[in-house]
């Protein structure tokens, strides 16, 4: 009886210490910014802000470094007010960044007397997780590149949040050292392809998809984008760096056959696969931590329109 009780602990540590990122730490994160209490994040609003500070709560957990001034908040405007995007930098053994982003910016409310929010657990409290996630990883770990994490505001709007911070030449000293973007846009549920996978936008576009999978751990997988016919690529926080002639792609796991809760009030927890999400998580970070500015160095080709 004791060596089972021996072996069962032992199978729980070796579990338990290989991922590195809990599936709780995960359900905590999105389902505070899918709450109720958020109602919907929409830019403008007192929520909405309460969302850009939660984050650069978490930013102020993983010890990250402020990106400009003496806050992880970047101000911007927006109909008069003072928005937030969110800001954070993880220094590296080199000065060469890899970039991951999201929006926590969701659209507010609505009329329906039964479920008036849009939680947006999915549109894009699941990105922002998965950046907290990655930074959550390399808390206590000192990675090849340094890593900047963005916390975008106003994409609903237009891209407002992304397209403000990517024009801030305050950032420059960042930028022109960020090899790539990594942005995370709806990575709550499982993909097409199945667990522990993503689709990137604009694969056709440069080879990051390529030296990633080189290096992928555990058989994480970045497919190339199935529904290019509504050229995701050009429609998400990402062209905000494109236009900078920045490698910057969007990655989701979101079936666009099926995803009847995109921009409904019920994208709330119940479509949230906490599971796949942690998995995809830790093994992004495994994989990140085999980067060097070496082996990882993606290019555009002729195709891309800047």
């Amino acid at each position: 009886m004791k060596k089972l009780t021996f072996l069962a602990l032992s199978l729980f540590s070796v579990c338990a210490f290989s991922q590195a990122v809990s599936g709780e730490r995960i359900r905590t994160v999105i389902s505070t910014l899918a709450s109720d209490e958020m109602k919907g994040r929409e830019i403008g609003t007192p929520e909405n802000d309460n969302a850009a500070k939660y984050i650069a709560t978490l930013f102020k957990e993983n010890n990250l470094e402020y990106c400009t001034g003496n806050s992880y908040l970047v101000p911007f405007e927006y109909n008069g007010k003072t928005a937030y995007n969110v800001c954070g930098i993880k220094k590296g053994k080199t000065d060469q960044y890899l970039g991951f982003s999201g929006h926590f910016d969701h659209i507010g409310t609505s009329k329906n007397t039964e479920d008036p929010i849009y939680n947006g657990a999915d549109d894009d409290a699941s990105g922002i997780t998965t950046l907290v996630g990655i930074a959550d990883y390399f808390k206590n770990k000192k990675p090849e590149f340094s890593m900047v994490f963005m916390a975008f505001n106003g994409e609903e709007k237009g891209m407002l949040g992304s397209g403000a911070i990517a024009k801030d030449p305050k950032l420059d000293p960042i930028y022109n050292n960020l090899a790539a973007l990594f942005n995370f846009e709806m990575v709550a549920t499982e993909s097409a392809f199945g667990k522990n996978a993503l689709f990137m936008t604009g694969d056709e576009f440069s080879d990051l998809d390529e030296l990633f999978n080189r290096n992928a751990a555990n058989a994480l997988k970045i497919h190339p984008d199935p529904y290019t016919a509504q050229q995701l690529f050009y429609r998400s926080d990402n062209v905000s760096f494109v236009k900078k002639k920045i490698i910057a792609h969007s990655f989701s796991t979101v079936d666009m056959t099926k995803a009847t809760h995109y921009h409904h009030e019920d994208d709330d927890m119940h479509i949230v696969n906490i599971a796949n999400m942690t998995s995809i998580i830790n093994n992004f970070g495994k994989t990140l931590e085999k980067l060097t500015p070496t082996n990882f160095s993606p290019k555009y080709n002729d195709k891309v329109k800047f």
